[in-house]
């Protein structure tokens, strides 16, 4: 009897032994294909391609930015920096009718209507 105990204790802490290394076993394999099989995190990678599509369009448009150019030769607009823009903005509308004035000018020059070609056929 004491043989047969002795057995029953040792088969089932076996058993115990064997279902509890089972676990542990599938437990390391399921981390095991989640590491292997989970992507990168979708913000990081996002983000770095945010950042380059940022920069490649500041290279683009400094030139427009900083420099001055002719928008318009006919009309008089020219594109300025930034910077001196809102110099000159502050510059305007010190006094408010003055800034009202030239502003009303600027509009109705922009938004003149434009010369009708005459027609040859008339």
């Amino acid at each position: 009897m004491n043989t047969e105990s002795n057995c029953r204790k040792c088969c089932s802490g076996l058993t115990v032994l064997g279902v509890a290394g089972s676990f542990l076993v599938m437990a390391w394999l399921v981390w095991l294909m989640r590491t292997y099989t989970q992507p990168p995190a979708l913000a990081q990678v996002r983000a770095g391609e945010r950042l380059k599509i940022k920069a490649e369009f500041e290279a683009a448009n400094a030139p427009l930015l900083n420099g001055y150019d002719w928008v318009d030769k006919e009309k008089g607009f020219v594109r300025i920096p930034v910077e001196r823009a809102k110099e000159l903005v502050l510059q305007e509308w010190q006094s408010a009718t003055n800034g009202r004035f030239i502003l009303t000018n600027r509009a109705a020059k922009e938004f003149a209507p434009a010369a009708v070609a005459k027609n040859p056929y008339e």
